[in-house]
């Protein structure tokens, strides 16, 4: 028997945004959206998940006792549970005292190497979250965008989908730079873009290499 409140969702009584607000005004509720990811009913299924990473983004002290679940849903058979875990994880890992993220660090990075475009640019887009909480794993963190050059295009990540990914990444470097290590490597990545035919990564390149390079 579905929840009640999450029924709602599916007879659309009640929107995403209002199921945040009740949330947001008793956090006793977050169980209730954890029960609803595992719903049979897509709309609760997704609508649950995508509550939770808003919560986490504005109260990640309020969701961090579940971020084990978070990991766990990394393995998830649906695709779009698996993108909401990255980014809630990312947002939790600003109030990450027990370096859980740390431990997991070499999964979650895995991602790099899916066949589907979106995985790959939701690792990457987060990544400027985890390097910003955590700066002593920057160089690690850099190691690992910087794999992007190499990642196998397949029929969900094209040569244009690549041109994608390489642009996400020059932003996200673009965040944390200044903390780099090693800086020629990344300079090194950006410059390869300038000639790009993607009109905006050749402009993300030019922009970023004329504030650092």
């Amino acid at each position: 028997m579905e929840n009640e409140l999450l029924q709602k969702l599916v007879d659309k009584s009640i929107s995403k945004e209002q199921l945040f607000e009740k949330v947001k005004n008793d956090f006793s509720l977050i169980s209730v959206l954890l029960d609803g990811i595992s719903s049979d009913k897509a709309t609760i299924r997704y609508s649950c998940a995508k509550v939770l990473m808003d919560l986490s983004e504005k109260y990640p002290e309020k969701v961090y006792p579940y971020m084990d679940f978070f990991i766990d849903l990394l393995d998830s058979k649906y695709r779009i549970l698996t993108w909401n875990a990255m980014i809630t994880i990312a947002n939790l890992t600003k109030v990450d005292s027990n370096k859980k993220f740390d431990s997991v660090f070499d999964k979650y990075y895995s991602f790099i190497d899916s066949e589907y475009m979106v995985t790959v640019a939701n690792l990457v887009g987060s990544s400027s979250k985890i390097a910003l909480a955590k700066p002593y794993l920057i160089d690690r963190i850099t190691n690992e965008l910087l794999k992007v050059e190499n990642i196998s295009t397949t029929p969900h990540l094209t040569e244009e989908c690549k041109r994608v990914i390489a642009e996400k990444t020059i932003k996200t470097f673009n965040d944390f730079f200044d903390q780099v290590e090693d800086k020629k490597r990344v300079v090194s990545f950006v410059s390869k873009h300038i000639g790009s035919s993607r009109k905006t990564l050749k402009t993300e390149a030019e922009t970023f290499l004329k504030k650092w390079g």
